[in-house]
């Protein structure tokens, strides 16, 4: 009877990051610069491979994937925290709110099945090369798209529903700079541990599933490269995984952080600047990193650009 009492929130109030108000029109532009970047360098790295044969492979298909899915993070978080720094803080109506958190929840979970994905191809490529074509045939890679996304999309659609189901009655004022999990449950006045649980029982196929097959994938690529005689070769082969590995150490390391960091003070900011990590920062470095250290995606570029040279 208490909480029918109370007035129901029907939009939150996104403060972002206060402190950096002083600063605020240097950090706008600044993200909205990363947000050109970001969004014009995985589109371009998506052309790219569409429309060049030399990237019509397993490696590249799975590449894209994970450059859509980071293209829709990024533009799902940083147009809506570039108004907030704009305006300072921002009112965002309950709807889209959980719009945000769905397309923020879905390119996350797609990112984690994507990257075990990859993690297991390298596996094939290297410990079974004579098999490889027969193994990681087109149909193949798209089912395991496909599983990746559809699934995705159902974990999503499971935690969206919840959170529909919460009263907000409290304050609306989430100090965070977009719609996540953590601050929206803290906020209801509904009881919030059967969600809990249901989060924990969903990291189980999310989160430890996915490590568990990279970590194995790559114990045996470790194995098998210290199998290899000749030094070349064996530098060829880790080659091969490095950028996979930067881009899970880095993605990884930053979600453990934040959940391992407490909840409350001072970590609060810490837990939002690494936030910027993996809904900012590794959308922008994922394209970079596998285009800098990959010599067929360099030569393209270099053919493409004396291409466009000519033309003009």
């Amino acid at each position: 009877m208490e909480t029918m009492n109370q007035t129901m929130v029907t939009e939150f109030l996104l403060q972002g990051f206060p402190k950096l108000r002083i600063l605020r029109t240097f950090f706008f532009f600044i993200l909205f610069i990363f947000y050109i970047i970001t969004v014009s360098g995985n589109l371009f790295f998506i052309w790219l491979v569409a429309f060049d044969r030399i990237f019509h492979s397993p490696m590249y298909f799975f590449l894209t994937q994970l450059a859509l899915a980071d293209t829709i993070l990024i533009t799902d978080i940083v147009p809506n925290m570039l108004s907030v720094m704009w305006d300072e803080e921002r009112t965002i109506p309950f709807s889209l709110c959980i719009t945000q958190f769905y397309f923020f929840a879905d390119s996350e979970t797609s990112e984690c099945f994507l990257l075990a994905v990859m993690a297991y191809d390298r596996y094939v490529a290297i410990c079974n090369p004579l098999r490889y074509t027969f193994l990681m045939n087109p149909v193949f890679c798209v089912k395991l798209v496909s599983i990746s996304w559809l699934f995705s999309l159902c974990v999503a659609s499971v935690d969206a529903s919840s959170l529909v189901e919460l009263h907000f009655c409290r304050s609306n004022v989430i100090n965070h700079f977009f719609c996540d999990l953590i601050p929206l449950l803290e906020l209801s006045c509904s009881d919030t541990s059967f969600i809990k649980l249901e989060i924990l029982i969903m990291c189980i196929p999310v989160a430890f599933i996915p490590i568990i097959i990279i970590t194995v994938s790559y114990a045996f690529i470790v194995v098998a490269v210290f199998k290899i005689s000749n030094a070349s070769g064996r530098w060829k082969a880790f080659n091969t995984c490095s950028s996979h590995l930067i881009v899970v150490s880095i993605y990884y390391g930053s979600l453990i952080g934040i959940y391992l960091l407490p909840g409350k003070g001072k970590s609060l900011n810490a837990k939002k600047f690494l936030s910027l990590f993996y809904t900012v920062l590794t959308p922008m470095i994922n394209p970079i990193i596998y285009s800098l250290r990959n010599r067929d995606i360099k030569e393209a570029f270099k053919k493409m650009s004396i291409k466009w040279i000519k033309v003009l």
